[in-house]
């Protein structure tokens, strides 16, 4: 049996608790936020919003790739969002491989040559939080007066720590 047959049983219990409520198609707090696929990354709960609040953009390692940017800019220019958070984590999986092994990884596996692919890895998060905002903000499709912060959650804690 797939896992989507218990998703969709789950669903039916969250319809019954979502209720009516119209929720406005803009976001809430006027911010996007850009993070990690990971599972063990819930954004909504770790900061405090609700459903409707925010714009949450998901990737591997959470960078700023150019489909990211693409999002962002629908986000900011048809949705009206003024400010994003870059949101690394600790642990992160695009920590644990190099570009050139994980290349050696795929030829292996589905024998397919991405040699000279960047699949963006990085070791320091501090320092992967610092360059993806920096590339948001040299971004021409990014407005100057956006504001651009950065952090990390510590997936241990749930701490979240601020990157300057």
């Amino acid at each position: 049996m797939s896992y989507f047959e218990n998703f969709m049983k789950a669903n039916k219990a969250y319809v019954d608790l979502h209720g009516t409520q119209h929720l406005p198609l803009k976001p809430k707090t006027k911010v996007a936020i850009l993070t990690c696929m990971d599972s063990r990354l819930h954004v909504a709960p770790a900061l405090g919003l609700a459903l409707g609040d925010a714009h949450i953009l998901r990737n591997a390692g959470g960078r700023a790739t150019e489909d990211m940017i693409r999002s962002l800019v629908i986000s900011q220019q048809q949705m009206g969002t003024r400010e994003i958070v870059v949101l690394h984590h600790t642990d992160c999986g695009a920590q644990t491989f190099t570009n050139d092994a994980f290349a050696e990884h795929i030829h292996r596996e589905l024998g397919v040559d991405v040699t000279g692919q960047d699949f963006l890895p990085f070791t320091d998060i501090e320092e992967s939080v610092r360059e993806d905002m920096a590339i948001l903000k040299a971004s021409p499709l990014i407005p100057d007066d956006v504001e651009i912060n950065g952090g990390y959650y510590d997936v241990a804690t749930g701490r979240i720590t601020q990157v300057k």
